[in-house]
């Protein structure tokens, strides 16, 4: 049976997700085209990845990079060299694309992922900070559109995985898993004291720095929280989240007869992107393979809210809703960084959080320009909490 190739754009080509996504479409010959690539600063690996897959167009948000990456394209004339955060959008809702996979980091995947819809593209969604901050509004664009939404975190993925098939049956819970971090078990006095080279080491994922604190502070359990009510249609007393240190399975879905399903593996970021590229079709692969004797115990435990307090805020600002998510996503991205140059303790990103959800200016009802201004009013805020 002949096909053909599905063309995908990936924004944030050069981070963790993206150099994942890369190999997995490297592994499928045929079966995939690039049609474009971005990256906000590595100018030499997205150089690097361009002259492999000889994309359309190649954005690099750094203009000052933009120079070196044209100079470097100039041999491949049908690779077109942009820049800007204006020129990614543009890229993102380009015709010559089947699926975009967004794989960007932050707030910044939120705008070219709205572009991208409106031009009626497939989204798989690596950027989980798009439903969070404006998920309502990413939801009613994709039923306007006819598009279809594609989660490639692998707790969405499982739950995806678990409902194919199931359109019929109402679901009456979902359970998160979460890994519980580095820093599982331990109490806020020893919170205090962790480094940024202890919180940079997970024990299960190999993931980029931000989603690797966030997944220490749990923060990242929150994001995915939120991101789970607008994927699935969920209110708010549906989502449970349960410490699974294995992280074999990936996420449960209860169905209202009191059945679970759950989806098992092992803890390898390129089965779910490449579910979501493939979808709806499981394509072979040579990945690792999970055997259960080789994990003879699979434990579970309640997640502990009190001591990581990111994740009782991030179901709060859930509860809160309107534009209280994008304060939460933002005053974290601002916390993050902080943490990572040192500038704050690894405790106080909940504290630069929770003061910037009742600082910030409270909208029931936002609109994309809202969360524009939201976003910005936040990081102002944030910025003055860790005195940058």
């Amino acid at each position: 049976m002949s096909f053909s190739p599905k063309r995908v754009t990936l924004l944030g080509s050069t981070g963790s997700i993206g150099t994942q996504a890369l190999e997995v479409l490297r592994a499928q010959p045929g079966r995939f085209t690039v049609t474009a690539l971005s990256a906000q600063s590595n100018a030499e690996l997205l150089v690097a990845q361009a002259r492999e897959f000889r994309p359309a167009a190649v954005v690099i948000g750094d203009e000052r990079k933009y120079p070196a990456v044209q100079a470097a394209l100039a041999s491949q004339p049908e690779t077109e060299v942009l820049t800007g955060a204006a020129a990614l959008a543009e890229v993102a809702g380009r015709s010559d694309a089947d699926v975009v996979l967004t794989a960007m980091v932050g707030y910044a995947g939120l705008l070219p992922t709205v572009r991208a819809i409106q031009a009626g593209k497939n989204i798989a969604l690596a950027n989980k900070e798009t439903l969070v901050v404006a998920g309502q509004l990413i939801t009613e664009l994709v039923k306007q559109h006819g598009v279809q939404l594609l989660p490639v975190d692998s707790e969405h993925s499982a739950i995806f995985q678990c409902l194919v098939g199931e359109e019929q049956n109402p679901i009456e819970k979902i359970v998160l898993t979460a890994s519980g971090g580095p820093f599982r078990g331990r109490d806020r006095a020893a919170l205090a004291q962790v480094t940024k080279a202890q919180a940079l080491k997970h024990p299960n994922w190999d993931m980029g720095a931000k989603i690797t604190i966030d997944s220490a502070s749990l923060m990242n359990k929150g994001l995915e929280v939120i991101e789970a009510k607008w994927l699935f249609g969920l209110r708010n007393d549906q989502i449970e989240v349960v410490v699974h240190p294995q992280s074999i399975i990936h996420s449960l879905v209860q169905f209202e007869d009191g059945s679970l399903k759950a989806q098992l593996g092992l803890p390898d970021m390129k089965l779910p992107i490449q579910y979501a590229l493939g979808y709806p079709q499981r394509l072979p692969n040579s990945f690792p393979r999970f055997r259960f004797l080789d994990f003879p115990q699979l434990t579970f435990e309640p997640a502990d809210t009190s001591t990581f307090r990111n994740l009782a805020l991030a179901f709060e600002a859930m509860r809160q809703a309107g534009n209280a998510p994008c304060v939460l996503n933002a005053a974290n991205e601002v916390a993050v960084a902080a943490f990572l140059q040192d500038k704050i303790g690894f405790l106080e990103m909940s504290e630069v959080v929770e003061s910037s959800l009742a600082r910030v200016s409270y909208l029931a009802a936002p609109t994309l320009d809202d969360y524009v201004q939201t976003d910005a009013e936040t990081r102002r805020v944030a910025q003055e909490l860790v005195r940058f």
